[in-house]
């Protein structure tokens, strides 16, 4: 995805959608989207077009599953916006990052089988090669890794 691409996101999209490179010189992608029904939807998408855009497609089922699980997590927790913060690192790795104002971490819970929830976390340990969260001081992020070959 191009600036000129990011600049052409729709006003029901994400917000301050903004596309850098760290220090390092590693392709990063990041967005704020507002707390509504909406914002697992826009961050799939956006997830998927620039995981296609920097030829990393085959990472992009895994990647918008985890995603749209942390980011419908903050949803039913919180209120503030929610951030979306992609970085591909070196030696095949891309580490996803899902920030809300909540400072409490997530917790993992065991579902019973019969439960509508509980399985998100769960299924970021088992589908990512490491995972954490980290408190800042505007609330919480939940990252994740994933193997990826570019």
């Amino acid at each position: 995805m191009s600036d000129s691409a990011a600049a052409e996101v729709p006003d029901s999209g994400p917000t301050d959608v903004r596309r850098r490179g760290r220090a390092s010189g590693a392709p990063c992608a990041e967005w704020s989207f507002p707390a509504d029904p909406g914002a697992a939807r826009s961050a799939r998408t956006m997830v998927r077009q620039v995981l296609d855009d920097w030829g990393l497609d085959g990472a992009a089922d895994v990647a918008v599953l985890l995603v749209s699980e942390l980011v419908t997590n903050s949803l039913r927790y919180t209120s503030g916006p929610i951030g979306v913060r992609m970085v591909l690192l070196g030696a095949g790795a891309l580490l996803v990052e899902v920030s809300d104002p909540l400072p409490d971490p997530p917790r993992t819970r065991t579902a019973a089988p019969d439960d509508e929830g509980g399985r998100g976390l769960q299924l970021v340990a088992h589908s990512s090669r490491r995972w954490g969260t980290r408190q800042g001081k505007s609330g919480k992020t939940v990252w994740f890794e994933l193997s990826v070959a570019g």
